[in-house]
Order: structure tokens, then sequence, then C-alpha cells
């Protein structure tokens, strides 16, 4: 096989998948998981259902990788901790890392809160669900106790706070669940929910 023939083979494959993904995420929003089958996946990304199961071996596994890149951005395998904002966002003044967690979190929001929805309401029913997002959960409070201990260490927290109640409350106003209620429901801008999770973190988190 020739480097040029090899190539094309590859870019067709990438674009398969990305419309098996796409159309996978459109029918996980709109019907929901449950709802939601191989068949149909193939179906609205007019592929063979065989081809959906050969690239992915079940629908939990396309939800999987939905998550995975709409949480990072990219299909870069590098953790949220050891992502560049993150580190950035440490090395800031208390005030400053405060409004660059909201904006990571507002951009990672944007992309995700629709899929994490999806998990959300299906966990009552679904047992593998139920799991992934008690993991979703745990996944956002460690990156939230790093982020509160970060501010400890800047002597920045309110007196009496301890860096796990802090966490608990920047886990609370960042819950995709408040994202979607005033961003999707009440029709907040982006900007309008990073200005007031930056103000109420700041008032929350930090002393005089």
């Amino acid at each position: 096989m020739s480097e040029r023939t090899a190539g094309v083979r590859a870019a067709k494959t990438t674009a398969n998948r990305t419309r098996m993904l796409s159309a996978a995420r459109e029918l996980f929003i709109e019907r929901g998981y449950a709802a939601t089958t191989m068949k149909a996946i193939a179906e609205r990304a007019g592929m063979a259902v065989q081809s959906l199961y050969f690239t992915f071996a079940n629908k939990r596994a396309i939800l999987v990788e939905l998550l995975d890149t709409d949480i990072a951005g990219d299909a870069e395998p590098i953790a949220t901790m050891d992502r560049p904002w993150f580190a950035e966002a440490l090395a800031a003044p208390a005030r400053e890392q405060i409004r660059l967690q909201v904006v990571a979190a507002a951009e990672i929001l944007a992309r995700v809160a629709p899929l994490l929805e999806v998990v959300r309401s299906a966990a009552s029913t679904d047992a593998e669900l139920a799991e992934m997002w008690r993991t979703n959960v745990e996944q956002r409070l460690i990156v939230q106790q790093r982020l509160a201990a970060e501010l400890a260490t800047k002597a920045a927290l309110r007196e009496g706070l301890s860096v796990e109640r802090a966490a608990d409350i920047a886990l609370a106003l960042t819950a995709p669940e408040t994202y979607r209620l005033l961003v999707g429901e009440r029709g907040w801008t982006s900007q309008e929910w990073q200005r007031w999770a930056t103000e109420v973190l700041v008032a929350q988190l930090l002393g005089g």
C-alpha cells in the first residue's frame, strides 16, 4: 500500500468515526441514552450498523469517548490537572485563580453539560451510567480540592473555611446542573454566568 493510499484510508476512517460520534451526540441529547440504539446512530450517521459495531463495541463506549473529548476539548490524552489552564490558575493570585478556573469551567460546560445531563438522567435506571455519573462527580471534586488547597497555600481562604468545604462550594456552584439551568434554561449568557460564579466564589471562599 502506498503512503498516499494509506493516508486517504486513514482520513476516511477518521471522518467516519467523527460522523458516528456526531450522530450519537445528537441522538443522546434528543432522545436520551436508553432510547438511542446503535441502529439509530448508524442510520443518522449514514453508516452500516456493522461498521458502527466494528468501531465501537457498544453505545456506552461511544458515550465515554464523547464525554472524554468534550471535557478535554480535544482528543489528546491529557488529564485536566495537566492542562495549561490549570497550571496558569495555580500560579495566579487568589482572585485571578478563581476567575481563571471559572473561565475554564464555562468553556468545558459549554461543551459537555448536555451530555452530562444525559448521563445524570439515565443514572437512576442504568447501573453503568450511575457509576459513570459518580465517577464524573468524584473527578470534578478532585479538581476542586486541588484548586482549594492552592488557595489555602496562598493564605486566601476565609477564616474557618476548610479546604474540603471550599471544594464542596466550588463543586456545587460550577456543577453542570447549575450551568444548564441558568445558561440553557434561563437564558443567561456564558459571560453573565462567569461573572456571577466568580463573584460568588470570591465572596464565599476568600477572606477579607
